[in-house]
């Protein structure tokens, strides 16, 4: 089944890299505003496609601002990745800056406190405190630049302990699907 998902995935790789005239395809850029509005959505943005679609070209959306910016931020750091090593932390925190900037103080910089995940009033996550982040975060990217697995593995490993770690006081979900799709 890998094989087979890695045929797909190469197969849609060259359709995405064809362009016309310096453009990018319109599969290419449909496919870009569903995984923002995708990813926006588990993060409870309550934008619907074509809103998305509308920001996303520059028109005006009636919708709560909040969730107008996410988009907007994630259309500019998903266009800016191409720029970007899979294997950096500069590039990371970069990606960061422009998916969380003017909606959480420390965008693009690394948690200072310790945090956790509950549901309700059971803490199911406790994260590795703020001070080990830069090294774990350091070992993580050195093992993404190492290993020989898969892309699809080792992004799925990757997300799996970018999420563990829990390196930002919030925006790790966007961050991690963001970072799935950059080192595809």
């Amino acid at each position: 089944m890998l094989t087979l998902v890695a045929e797909i995935a190469a197969l849609t790789g060259r359709l995405g890299g064809l362009t016309t005239a310096g453009k990018v395809p319109r599969l290419r850029r449909n496919n870009r505003v569903r995984a923002i509005h995708s990813s926006l959505a588990i993060e409870n943005n309550t934008l619907t496609l074509e809103q998305v679609t509308a920001v996303i070209a520059g028109k005006r959306v009636l919708g709560p601002p909040r969730e107008v910016e996410e988009v907007r931020n994630a259309f500019t750091a998903y266009e800016a990745m191409d720029s970007w090593s899979p294997f950096s932390s500069k590039d990371l925190l970069t990606a960061h800056r422009l998916l969380m900037g003017g909606l959480i103080r420390g965008a693009g910089k690394f948690r200072s406190r310790g945090v956790g995940i509950a549901q309700g009033k059971q803490i199911v996550h406790l994260a590795p405190p703020a001070e080990r982040v830069p090294g774990l975060m350091k070992d993580l990217l050195g093992w993404l630049r190492r290993t020989d697995s898969h892309p699809l593995i080792s992004g799925c490993v990757f997300h799996c302990e970018l999420e563990f770690i829990h390196p930002f006081a919030d925006g790790n979900g966007r961050i991690g699907r963001l970072w799935q799709v950059a080192r595809a």
